[in-house]
């Protein structure tokens, strides 16, 4: 079941045009940025877009610092939100069920799916960025990339750093997946679904500007997005790292088991 749905989604353009889009704002980025040789002052803008005139290699995290706080999650939260409503809105959410796949399994293989999305999004993401990056914009400095704290970062250590910002990045995503996943169980309604999901997330970031919300800051799922960004610090500065996945797995655990007690009990003709 769960290679079924992984080639389903491989083969069907819907994907393939989520990722385009995903991949084409970082593109007009990189292109402007080309162009008018102007990039934001340091300290403003999305993380590391100051820096990619004089390190093309930091183009990857700026384009994941852009599609972070608004593209992805949308992408995730509509494919997550058409994992169950969407079969059931079509119909063939009944026939899936009278082959021998329990409803859990079905579940996992959804789930599974929506994540291999998001690997798949966010590698697409990175490999062009860091061939657009090497193309359009400034050359790596010979004796290393300067970290956010001002020491040198070799380029094995500029690697494995980015590697473990692109696997933070994609379990932040897993949350989005699960709450998306949860809503779908919810209603008949794709659109419905992944606009419940959106909801939560537009709610969390308001949340964050609140002051009177302070004790909430520390369980929202929009709250660690982008601590990522530490990992570029000398040392590493792991708390908002740590806190950002133990939130994110907290949401996958939670809404995974919501959407599992709620769909197992599901009538498919409601």
């Amino acid at each position: 079941m769960i290679v079924v749905e992984l080639i389903k989604m491989i083969r069907r353009p819907r994907t393939w045009l989520i990722i385009g889009m995903l991949v084409a704002l970082p593109t007009l980025v990189a292109i402007l940025l080309a162009v008018t040789d102007l990039a934001p002052r340091p300290g403003t803008g999305p993380p590391f877009l100051s820096a990619v005139l004089s390190d093309g290699t930091l183009f990857p995290l700026a384009a994941l610092g852009v599609v972070l706080p608004l593209l992805l999650p949308i992408a995730v939260a509509v494919l997550g939100g058409d994992a169950i409503a969407g079969e059931s809105q079509t119909g063939t959410l009944r026939y899936l069920l009278v082959r021998p796949v329990g409803r859990t399994h079905l579940l996992l293989a959804k789930l599974a799916t929506v994540v291999a999305f998001v690997l798949l999004a966010v590698l697409v993401v990175a490999t062009v960025s860091y061939a657009e990056g090497r193309l359009l914009l400034g050359r790596a400095p010979a004796t290393g990339t300067v970290s956010l704290s001002g020491s040198t970062l070799s380029q094995q250590e500029l690697s494995w750093r980015t590697a473990l910002a692109l696997g933070y990045v994609i379990i932040c995503m897993l949350g989005v997946a699960a709450i998306a996943l949860f809503f779908s169980t919810l209603t008949r309604s794709a659109i419905g679904a992944a606009l419940g999901t959106i909801g939560v997330l537009v709610a969390s970031t308001v949340l964050l500007g609140l002051d009177a919300a302070g004790a909430l800051h520390p369980f929202l799922p929009t709250r660690y997005w982008l601590a990522f960004v530490d990992l570029f610090r000398d040392p590493i500065l792991w708390r908002d790292v740590v806190r950002g996945l133990e939130v994110q797995l907290g949401y996958l655990t939670v809404f995974t088991l919501a959407a599992w007690a709620n769909f197992g009990t599901k009538d498919i003709d409601d």
